[in-house]
């Protein structure tokens, strides 16, 4: 048997040998995701695996909520050169188009927020920086919820 055939017999090219030489164990390869000094305990539990789901089942209702808001008001209502203050009073006198805007609203904010803390996350080297830039979009997100959400509850019409 010449020497190329044995070497290929003992690296286990033919007939279902193992790939590694018997004298040559396998490397040892770490795990993709080994904890470092750096990584965080695992105390959040099971928030990255519902914030996932969130963004799933929010972005399902969201386009619903959206394709139909389009849909209702520009194209069946008559399109943008109808909608004016007299518009929206109109709409808001109405609960159902109160609950519809406000779920629009939150639901977008929420979606839009946590895709943005993902960025962070990923992006943010610093921990300082992450955690400022987190506070800052934690902070505009409450803003404009909250905001958006006494608009849609205490507008008046019979502004004069």
């Amino acid at each position: 048997m010449s020497s190329e055939t044995s070497s290929a017999a003992a690296i286990g090219d033919v007939e279902g040998v193992s790939l590694y030489d018997v004298d040559h164990p396998a490397p040892v390869i770490e795990p993709p995701r080994k904890r470092t000094g750096k990584t965080p305990k695992a105390t959040r539990g099971n928030f990255e695996m519902y914030a996932w789901l969130f963004m799933r089942l929010s972005g399902i209702v969201l386009v619903v909520l959206v394709i139909g808001h389009l849909l209702i008001q520009l194209v069946l209502d008559g399109g943008v050169s109808k909608i004016g203050f007299a518009f929206v009073a109109g709409r808001w006198a109405s609960p159902f188009w109160q609950v519809w805007d406000l779920l629009m609203l939150w639901l977008a904010m929420l979606h839009g927020a946590n895709g943005l803390r993902t960025v962070i996350n990923d992006y943010a080297e610093r921990d300082n920086t992450r955690f400022w830039l987190k506070m800052l979009l934690y902070t505009a997100t409450v803003f404009t919820v909250l905001l958006g959400t006494l608009v849609i509850f205490t507008f008046d019409p019979n502004i004069r």
